[in-house]
């Protein structure tokens, strides 16, 4: 089976260079493209995002990570996913596994293309509102509905083991529940606010100045949102001309298990 060029570069360390990351470019010079690749572990790094934590992904100024919620959705997924691949870029998208299952070929288009494709739970209730078990249950069928969508069967380790929690609604419980098991959990450095109805240029506007006050970091979009996906093309080139960087975040391979 042949190997795709982003495991072939995890193969060689944890974090690609830049170099390395944009040959997954070539003969687009002018495309925004990726900076370099970071794998992700829970073993050192459980949750991220200081919209919620105290720490976040060890990234540089003007480096950003694109991350997009509540998808996958027929209407605006697939333009989002063709302005990606316009200017060569990867992104982590955090699944509804109900939208997963609905629209498998969405899902399994994300993954063909060089995303990372993780969970949000199955029908995005706000878990810190529930018992500790219904809270778990839900987390798991989110986790299972992905991974059926995506492989043709679920696991008890995700194969992409990061989550991220509907309205950023966590308890310690459930925190300390999904370290144990292995998933980091995703916040956010800052978030496009998408979820209120603007015009796609006053989104536009508003992400900008927000990037430029945090100087990078992990940016929260929804691609279920048609405002988002209308003015993703015209971000991303801001992105190259303001001389910001894409970080593509992926799992950190696992280890062997010991014979």
């Amino acid at each position: 089976m042949p190997v795709r060029p982003t495991a072939l570069l995890l193969l060689l360390g944890l974090t690609a260079t830049a170099a390395q990351a944009q040959t997954l470019c070539e003969g687009r010079v002018d495309a925004l493209g990726i900076a370099r690749i970071l794998a992700v572990d829970a073993a050192t790094t459980p949750r991220v995002g200081r919209k919620s934590f105290s720490g976040t992904l060890p990234l540089a100024p003007h480096e950003v990570v694109l991350t997009f919620d509540d998808g996958p959705w027929p209407g605006t997924t697939p333009h989002v996913l063709n302005a990606l691949k316009s200017e060569c870029v990867k992104a982590t998208f955090f699944l509804l596994g109900r939208n997963a299952v609905a629209y498998p070929q969405l899902a399994r288009r994300e993954i063909a293309e060089g995303h990372t494709v993780a969970s949000h739970t199955y029908s995005h209730p706000p878990l810190d509102r529930m018992s500790f078990a219904a809270a778990v249950a839900e987390i798991d069928r989110g986790l299972a509905g992905v991974e059926s969508a995506l492989y043709g069967q679920s696991t008890q380790v995700p194969r992409t083991p990061f989550f991220r929690f509907p309205g950023f609604a966590s308890t310690p419980a459930l925190l300390d529940y999904l370290e144990k098991r292995g998933i980091v959990v995703f916040g956010a450095d800052l978030w496009a606010s998408d979820w209120n109805p603007q015009s796609p240029d006053e989104q536009l506007k508003l992400i900008l100045q927000r990037l430029g006050a945090s100087h990078g970091g992990i940016v929260l979009f929804h691609d279920t949102r048609a405002q988002t996906a209308a003015m993703l093309p015209e971000f991303l080139r801001a992105l190259k001309i303001g001389g910001y960087s894409v970080v593509h975040v992926v799992p950190a391979p696992r280890s062997p298990s010991p014979r």
